[in-house]
């Protein structure tokens, strides 16, 4: 009798172990994929209209890496919204007074100061504090767009349990004292994007220890590199950028050798990475937006990019259904 009961319980491991075997073979039999998302202000409305289209291809996504409002997008994803959620956003939300910190009440008021802030026409212009502490260049603090994406996160799907997981995210940034990239993977997430999307000269840059971060655009505005480092054995860039740079030349290579920002000008490490980024995704896709460009946040421009955005997604659909084929080990 214990015979027969040592030979059934072994059939059983035999069984379990085959059946965990299958399951890892099987996991390992679809490549990994990145999705990476370029900056464009406006423009990134086109992003959702493409994710539409890879929703309904059902491409897994693996992991995303995204540039300034790449970055609001790839992390509000990564979070569990999904493309219809982030196009209800952009359709409903103000977004120029969101992005101006502008105080709706007080829009019809030339001049207002209250709390040590200064407005104008609701925009806040000065704040007292800044001026006594000199606080880092930009006018615009981004105080209610951080609140804004803080509140998207702390209650995303994600948060309330009604997706899993997240889908690992990494966004960039740019570091103005050292003028080099920095990909932001840990800590808050709304002060990531906030970061990565922090217009040098409009908005003030977020410190983080001893960094001082802006737009990751001024580093890597199509992170590729990045999600191949994330582990993306493929990847699908949506490269929002209207006009390329394959014989650039900096108007400011004469202050090349005067040291920090200024060399920086002069070399423009950015273009050259963006030009080896953009041939280095297995899937480009990069929307013709025409005469589209990052401030047009007005209601029709966003439904116009959106629908161009889907339109480019539908055009891309039977590379998409062989996509995930073709990649199959």
């Amino acid at each position: 009798m214990k015979k027969y009961l040592f030979v059934f319980l072994l059939l059983i491991c035999c069984g379990l172990s085959l059946m965990a075997q299958q399951q890892s073979q099987g996991e390992v039999t679809r490549p990994k994929v990145g999705l990476v998302l370029g900056g464009g202000g406006a423009k990134g409305a086109a992003a959702i209209g493409i994710l539409k289209e890879l929703e309904r291809e059902k491409i897994p996504i693996d992991y995303i890496a995204g540039t300034s409002i790449g970055a609001i997008i790839g992390g509000l994803y990564a979070q569990g919204y999904r493309a219809d959620d982030l196009e209800k956003l952009f359709r409903s939300q103000n977004w120029l007074a969101l992005l101006a910190d502008r105080d709706t009440t007080l829009v019809g008021k030339v001049y207002k100061e209250e709390n040590g802030i200064i407005y104008v026409f609701g925009f806040p212009v000065r704040r007292k504090a800044d001026a006594n502490n000199k606080v880092g260049f930009g006018m615009l603090h981004g105080d209610h767009v951080y609140n804004f994406l803080d509140s998207l996160v702390s209650r995303s799907p994600v948060q309330r349990r009604v997706v899993k997981q997240a889908i690992p995210f990494s966004c960039v940034a740019f570091d103005i004292r050292r003028q080099q990239e920095i990909v932001l993977d840990t800590g808050s997430m709304a002060r990531n994007m906030r970061a990565s999307m922090a217009i040098p000269g409009a908005f003030k840059p977020v410190q983080i220890d001893t960094l001082m971060l802006v737009d990751g655009g001024m580093g890597n505005n199509l992170p590729v590199d990045v999600v191949r480092k994330m582990g993306a054995d493929i990847v699908i860039a949506v490269d929002l950028q209207q006009r390329k740079h394959d014989d650039y030349h900096s108007p400011f290579s004469f202050l090349k050798g005067l040291g920090g920002i200024l060399d920086w000008l002069a070399e423009r490490p950015d273009i050259k990475k963006y030009n080896v980024n953009r041939t280095k995704a297995d899937l480009y896709i990069n929307p013709d937006l025409g005469t589209y460009g990052v401030t047009d946040f007005n209601v029709k421009a966003i439904r116009d990019i959106l629908k161009i955005g889907e339109d480019t997604g539908i055009k891309y659909r039977k590379q998409l259904e062989t996509f995930m084929k073709d990649h199959q080990r």
